[in-house]
């Protein structure tokens, strides 16, 4: 296991943003500013990673592969509904 101290928050803003790549590469729903999607996506992704800490299954201080599969369909969620809002406007 990796030892660093915050390795375990570092995870979630990797899967952050691996969320955010493959959501730019989609066009459906794409809006031209990308820091608004970036944005979403680390907070999503932050708040997700704590939810995982409060639910016992996550650390910030420990990289376990629970809260990084905790991280990533949230952060998708998080960014499903803009995109939503956006299709019709394209």
């Amino acid at each position: 296991m990796l030892t660093s101290e915050l390795m375990g928050a570092v995870f979630w803003l990797v899967s952050a943003l691996s969320i955010f790549l493959v959501a730019r590469i989609v066009p459906a729903g794409r809006i031209k500013n990308y820091l608004l999607e970036l944005i979403a996506s680390l907070a999503a992704a932050f708040a997700c990673g704590l939810a995982a800490t409060a639910l016992d299954f996550g650390r910030c201080r420990q990289s376990v592969w629970r809260a990084v599969l905790f991280a990533l369909p949230g952060t998708a969620s998080a960014l499903a509904p803009s995109r939503a809002v956006q299709l019709p406007r394209n």
